[in-house]
């Protein structure tokens, strides 16, 4: 497994995870006062020793029902609570909580760090190639989500949106990338199909050489 860690404030720690044949995933580690918050972590020795360097582990929180990844070993192993898809009316996190999703199928709740102007997101937005509809995009939402996108995500003035699959997004205007992204995720959609086939032709053509 390849770990790579991303450029961003200090106490908003990204690492990303690749494996051949497995989808990248990116895991958080949010400093909030004097503890350490482990958002959908992947374990690996690379952020275990950025972990070392950072305040204590206070809490595991995860987003997806199905993004176990190794939040569980992890909340065990620091011996702090681990957090499922949590709600609003969770205690005990010092961030606010936004449901993205809440069917038998999928269920996704977001984070909103207002001091920090950060929005966490799991898997209803990423940055990742399939999740765009052109090359310029920046963000867009899972393909799943186009034709009923996420709107309970927009409005929010981000600066810094992390999500649980590529690169974190730390620029001014990230909060409108994410409104702008949702609000034309389904007349987009015939073009984001074309790109991602014009994607896996390219990735054909090059494993063939």
């Amino acid at each position: 497994m390849d770990i790579r860690f991303t450029d961003g404030p200090e106490d908003m720690v990204t690492w990303i995870a690749s494996t051949p044949g497995v989808m990248q995933r990116a895991s958080h580690a949010l400093v909030v006062g004097d503890g350490t918050w482990l958002i959908d972590p992947v374990d690996a020795p690379e952020a275990r020793r950025r972990l070392a360097a950072m305040p204590p582990v206070a809490g595991v929180i995860q987003l997806l029902d199905r993004h176990g990844r190794d939040c569980t070993p992890l909340s065990r192993e620091f011996g702090v609570p681990l957090i499922r898809t949590p709600s609003a009316a969770t205690p005990g996190i010092p961030f606010g909580v936004i449901v993205v999703r809440s069917t038998r199928r999928w269920t996704e709740s977001a984070l909103w760090w207002p001091t920090h102007r950060a929005l966490v997101v799991a898997e209803a937005m990423g940055t990742a190639t399939y999740y765009l509809a052109s090359p310029g995009d920046v963000i867009g939402p899972h393909p799943c989500l186009r034709i009923a996108p996420p709107h309970t995500l927009m409005g929010y003035p981000a600066e810094h949106v992390l999500t649980g699959h590529g690169d974190p997004v730390h620029r001014l205007d990230a909060g409108a990338l994410v409104d702008a992204a949702i609000a034309t995720a389904r007349r987009r959609t015939p073009r984001w199909a074309l790109a991602l086939l014009v994607g896996s032709v390219r990735r054909a053509a090059r494993g063939a050489r």
